[in-house]
């Protein structure tokens, strides 16, 4: 990867839809085709006002990729954290995770980790809540980062 990424965010009515493909292609290839996970990816949430999709952008397409959710009580949910094979290692998720949470500000945050991540989403302020539960045949861990 030759220039570096380029930093992106919009609602859902801000993607056009060649962009709006890129990003599911994306998500599909690392949840759905990589990880084996048959789930509904098009869960409508991405439709909704308050959501806030951020991506990198590398030669023209989606290399790394997160979306954040309102909840109820003004509580942010990030979710669907996505680098490319390609792009890992280049330290894209914590830049995309940094954003995200610059974006969320003082609100408390939730996001449900693959228990692997748990030490990587830690560093970022998060505790877990819970138990390790499985979604999808993967071990994940629910966390929260309080409001500061």
């Amino acid at each position: 990867m030759s220039d570096g990424p380029i930093l992106h965010t919009a609602s859902f009515a801000d993607l056009d839809t060649h962009t709006l493909y890129a990003l599911l292609r994306l998500r599909v290839d690392v949840f759905v085709v990589e990880q084996q996970c048959v789930y509904p990816e098009l869960d409508g949430r991405d439709l909704e006002p308050d959501t806030l999709h951020i991506w990198y952008e590398q030669a023209g397409a989606p290399v790394a990729y997160l979306r954040v959710l309102a909840e109820p009580g003004g509580v942010a949910r990030i979710g669907r954290v996505a680098v490319a094979t390609e792009a890992r290692g280049a330290g894209l998720a914590r830049r995309l995770m940094r954003v995200a949470l610059d974006r969320i500000g003082d609100r408390p945050c939730e996001l449900h980790a693959q228990a692997y991540l748990a030490d990587f989403y830690q560093q970022l302020g998060f505790s877990p809540t819970g138990p390790e539960f499985l979604d999808d045949g993967i071990p994940h861990v629910p966390m929260v980062r309080p409001a500061p």
